[in-house]
């Protein structure tokens, strides 16, 4: 099982590199998706995964489709297989100029949340595991998801933007 690297590593801190269309359909980038999965997997509590939290600086994300399951929503969540959605070289082409501040926390940053002021709504362009073009808009949780997601692909973690910082020490659990 690949580990989720936590906060003082310094690959969360590089600017990811892209990939390029010839490496996307390799057996090192499915490597990695799987890895992705696996680790995402590993964590009840996570919704979404960067290559740099599994020590690969490409400019690759997962998100998992547990988050437009009602009952994860509803806080009921049953044990189920979820798919993965892939964004690679993901980027935010269009951003909404209303905001909104909610609680964030991260795989790599265990036992600490804050509030993160982030566009209510964006839509981002990118390519999915197969090299096609891939444009999604999103609102809410997804919306918060892509932006923390390309945040890490830029060496930016959400305590840089939170603030009303909390620390849960019981929860520092790594895998």
């Amino acid at each position: 099982m690949v580990k989720i690297i936590q906060i003082g590593d310094d690959r969360l801190r590089t600017m990811c590199k892209p990939v390029s269309i010839t490496e996307i359909d390799s057996p090192a980038t499915k490597q990695i998706l799987k890895d992705m999965s696996d680790a995402l997997r590993s964590q009840d509590d996570g919704v979404a995964i960067s290559a740099p939290q599994i020590g690969i600086t490409k400019r690759i994300f997962a998100v998992s489709t547990k988050i437009f399951d009602e009952d994860y929503l509803s806080g009921e969540p049953e044990k189920k297989f979820y798919e993965h959605l892939y964004f690679i070289n993901p980027k935010i082409i269009k951003s909404s100029t209303k905001t909104e501040e909610a609680e964030e926390g991260c795989l790599s940053i265990r036992g600490v949340y804050g509030l993160v002021k982030r566009p209510k709504n964006v839509t981002v362009e990118a390519l999915n595991e197969k090299g096609e073009k891939v444009v999604r808009g999103a609102g809410g949780l997804l919306a918060r998801i892509f932006q923390h997601e390309i945040d890490h692909l830029d060496g930016v973690l959400f305590i840089d933007k939170a603030s009303l910082i909390k620390e849960f020490p019981e929860e520092k659990i790594t895998n």
